[in-house]
């Protein structure tokens, strides 16, 4: 039954997409196979074998005793402010970004992640037949996050073509930067936070070969990667410090007015209809979840978290989420997780749009002329993630 709900979510993607496609002439549906094929493989050997399971409870371990290592800061500065046996969202989710950002910032300095990113781009670019460029973007936004990671390709994002852009834009969007990992593995069971970083780079490449489907010329596919002027040891600390902390208040006041606005909208919902408004969106979102393999008697609820992702942000949702996820299956619980992580929603659609106009203003008005397109792909590799993670559960 599994492998028929694989089919239904994987059919909605695709009729979907062919329905948007610039050139359904162009499309590799070879390369698509093949990308679908390793995430079958991958999510198999992560969820169902012995090593797999070793291996990515180890690395939801890791992060957890990093979050824990974050957390000696955290309590230092902040230990008087919370109530015995209490901890505010800020201070346990958001403020050990801080440590994440100077942990990244580290691994940058020292050489280490860019020469991760680099092999693994090119490994990806030979399994996959997508451009260096593409490829080493899928990996380094999953790394890095953005608006960072367009930087390290800042020369060439003038010179890349409309097809192009899109591409990075949709890896940019499906992804998640590993600063954010440890705060998605507090809300979600971690286990299925690193399977969604993995599955998400190739549902990206995935969509955007439906939809946007192009022919490079090898002359064409070049990386140079931009590289920071070398600080010195410290000051790179401290730059990243800023950076982390950054990212907290630009989340938590987001949360502050998203979650506030939800609430007005549920409130005029109920005055008006006597039902709330998640409730509403569940509805449409419903079949969505029922495809994907949710069953249907939870799928209204599960849908209903899916649109609000879309509509706020995964911060909001993963909140939502929690507080009803015993209500669900495991099955449920599994698909809706893996669906949830990634920056596909309209806030994040700004941010992207914003980036890319900062280094060409030429290129961010093709980002806005593309941007609903866009949000549509970047759901829709959150769909076949999340779709993958149904298949073994």
């Amino acid at each position: 039954m599994n492998f028929v709900f694989l089919l239904t979510g994987l059919l909605l993607v695709f009729i979907i997409g062919l329905a948007v496609s610039n050139n359904r002439k162009k499309i590799k549906y070879n390369r698509v196979l093949i990308m679908l094929v390793i995430q079958i493989l991958l999510v198999y050997s992560m969820m169902n074998t012995s090593i797999g399971i070793i291996a990515i409870t180890k690395v939801g371990l890791l992060f957890e005793k990093l979050m824990g290592i974050a957390n000696a800061g955290i309590q230092f500065v902040f230990g008087g402010l919370a109530n015995e046996g209490q901890v505010p969202f800020f201070l346990g989710v958001l403020m050990p970004l801080v440590f994440m950002s100077v942990l990244i910032g580290i691994l940058n300095y020292i050489k280490v992640l860019p020469f991760i990113i680099k092999y693994l781009g090119l490994f990806l670019s030979k399994i996959t037949g997508m451009g260096r460029l593409e490829s080493y973007f899928a990996i380094s936004t999953s790394a890095l996050g953005q608006p960072e990671v367009f930087l390290t390709i800042l020369k060439q994002i003038p010179l890349l073509s409309k097809e192009r852009l899109y591409t990075i834009c949709t890896s940019a969007m499906s992804a998640i930067s590993m600063a954010m990992v440890g705060a998605y593995a507090k809300m979600l069971e971690p286990k299925f936070v690193v399977t969604a970083v993995v599955l998400n780079i190739f549902s990206a490449l995935i969509v955007a070969n439906i939809i946007n489907p192009y022919d490079l010329d090898e002359n064409e596919d070049l990386v140079e990667i931009e590289e920071k002027e070398r600080l010195p040891f410290f000051r790179m600390v401290g730059e990243s410090v800023m950076d982390g902390f950054k990212i907290a208040i630009i989340v938590g006041a987001m949360l502050l007015g998203f979650i506030s606005l939800m609430e007005l909208i549920n409130v005029i919902f109920q005055s008006a209809l006597h039902v709330s408004f998640v409730t509403v969106i569940g509805y449409i979102f419903a079949p969505i979840a029922f495809l994907m393999g949710v069953p249907w008697a939870e799928a209204v609820q599960a849908g209903g978290i899916m649109a609000t992702k879309l509509i706020t942000n995964e911060f909001v949702a993963m909140l939502s989420f929690g507080d009803i996820s015993n209500q669900f299956s495991s099955k449920t619980v599994a698909i809706v997780s893996v669906y949830l992580v990634s920056f596909a929603n309209f806030g994040t659609l700004g941010i992207i749009s914003g980036s890319i106009k900062s280094i060409s203003d030429k290129q961010g008005d093709h980002v806005a002329k593309f941007a609903l397109k866009l949000l549509l792909g970047s759901t829709l590799a959150s769909v076949i993630s999340g779709t993958m993670m149904g298949l073994v559960m």
